[in-house]
């Protein structure tokens, strides 16, 4: 951003977050990696125990849970990388690029997993009947999983991370999985076997589903998606809210990763001084990157109104990053 000789540069307050944000990420990384690691080895010996390919097809999907948490880690300690030379923007992008790692992960599970699910179907004698361990696997798993999912999606939410909902969808799914195995096993106990068997099956396209929902978000954000309708509003306000400004001219946003790129054209009386002009264009931007953390740059471009007689503001304005 230009400024005044002898006035001090404020950091932006999204560059002060960036570093609590990585500290959400890596203690919500660390409790997902831990209960994972349990839950996946105790699914894992309960359906091999207890006869259930759905219980291990959940196993080996909570298996997948900790690879994408490690994932995640990655993501955030790349994206938190301060700008260089060669990349003066910074790193944020390097978060989507794991989310979209995560994506395939979860469609090679998917599929992984309703493969064989799909093999047992068609060879039937090879089903046996699950006992009731894996059964109990399951609601354990329900309910772990599903708390891991609101523990990461709160925390996603309130650091705009992109890779760490990612992570929270990749709990729900495995949830959901769990409640399907908990209905193939109940299934084959209760006389039809070919259920858990089928029961993988749903959890593989499940899993496959997640993915791409997952895969597309990730795109928006890469290929410089703008913000929502609800943001752009909220800008909108905040703008016209400062002294000086008549009317916008211009608006426009792109999402950078977990964070947003603004470009504002106001009008201003074009009777003012370039130091008049230049102080409430400076209003505008700090009050953006002040009400909006998630913003990485901002650039206010100030035009004279044609209306008015031209005055010391000149033509085409001054630019504010």
């Amino acid at each position: 951003m230009s400024m005044r000789k002898g006035q001090r540069k404020e950091k932006n307050p999204g560059e002060k977050g960036e570093l609590s944000s990585q500290k959400v990420i890596y203690r919500v990384s660390a409790v997902s990696i831990t209960l994972n690691v349990l839950l996946a080895a105790f699914k894992f010996v309960a359906g091999i125990l207890g006869n259930s390919a759905a219980m291990v097809s959940d196993a080996v999907h909570s298996a997948s849970d900790v690879a994408g948490t490690v994932l995640v880690i990655i993501g955030a300690h790349l994206s938190g990388k301060a700008p260089d030379r060669e990349h003066p923007y910074g790193h944020e992008r390097m978060e989507c690029v794991v989310s979209t790692l995560l994506a395939d992960i979860l469609f090679f599970v998917g599929a992984l997993i309703g493969y064989h699910g799909l093999m047992k179907i068609l060879h039937p004698e090879s089903i046996a009947v699950p006992t009731l361990l894996p059964l109990a696997a399951a609601l354990i798993s329900i309910g772990t999983k599903e708390g891991l999912y609101w523990y990461t999606i709160l925390s996603a939410r309130k650091i705009n991370s992109v890779s760490l909902k990612a992570e929270a969808w990749h709990h729900r799914s495995d949830a959901m999985s769990s409640i399907g195995s908990f209905v193939g096993i109940l299934g084959a106990r209760l006389g039809y076997p070919v259920l858990d068997p089928l029961a993988s099956v749903i959890i593989g396209v499940m899993i496959i589903k997640v993915s791409f929902d997952i895969f597309r978000e990730t795109m928006d954000k890469m290929i410089d998606r703008k913000c929502d309708d609800e943001i752009i509003r909220k800008l909108q306000r905040e703008i016209l809210s400062v002294e000086g400004v008549e009317h916008i001219d211009s608006l426009r946003t792109r999402q950078f990763g977990s964070r947003i790129y603004v470009d504002v054209e106001i009008t201003m009386d074009g009777q003012l001084r370039l130091c008049e002009a230049h102080d409430t264009a400076e209003a505008v931007h700090r009050l953006l990157e002040r009400e909006n953390p998630e913003i990485k740059h901002c650039m206010v471009h100030v035009n004279p109104d044609t209306e008015t007689e031209h005055g010391n503001a000149q033509p085409g304005g001054e630019k504010f990053q």
